[in-house]
């Protein structure tokens, strides 16, 4: 498989991946915000687990992982089919992302740790429930 170069893609695509972060992104860091506002501590970028969680509450041991649709393939199966560009590639790396958040949620599981993903716009249309969601398993686990 041929990988992509800076030369393959045009300056439009190369300017619009630069803008991709990696971490504290505006949902992730909303998600935080709200639960630090209600008195809930956590680690962000948590390095000591596996995945290195957006949100750790070690208290808890609750992994939070604020997942982007693209990158972590929400609808995969229909997303796949309207690929256009580098299809062969971006396959493949969303394939792998997808079975890399499976192997990383069994890990977390069996350390004791419940790993919990929302979709980056659902956390941007609705941080409340997001919160509440997380809330509910700490009251699960009193």
């Amino acid at each position: 498989m041929k990988h992509p170069k800076s030369y393959d893609s045009t300056p439009a695509i190369r300017k619009r991946m630069s803008k991709v972060k990696l971490k504290n992104g505006k949902a992730e860091t909303l998600l935080a915000k709200r639960l630090w506002g209600l008195g809930h501590r956590y680690r962000r970028n948590y390095k000591k687990l596996p995945g290195s969680p957006d949100i750790a509450i070690t208290r808890f041991k609750i992994a939070v992982f604020v997942d982007g649709e693209f990158w972590h393939g929400k609808d995969w199966e229909i997303r796949k089919e309207r690929l256009q560009h580098n299809r062969e590639y971006w396959i493949e790396k969303i394939e792998e992302n997808i079975a890399r958040d499976r192997r990383v949620d069994a890990e977390l599981l069996q350390m004791g740790w419940t790993p919990v993903h929302f979709w980056e716009k659902d956390v941007l249309k609705d941080p409340d429930s997001c919160v509440w969601a997380i809330i509910d398993l700490m009251t699960d686990e009193v």
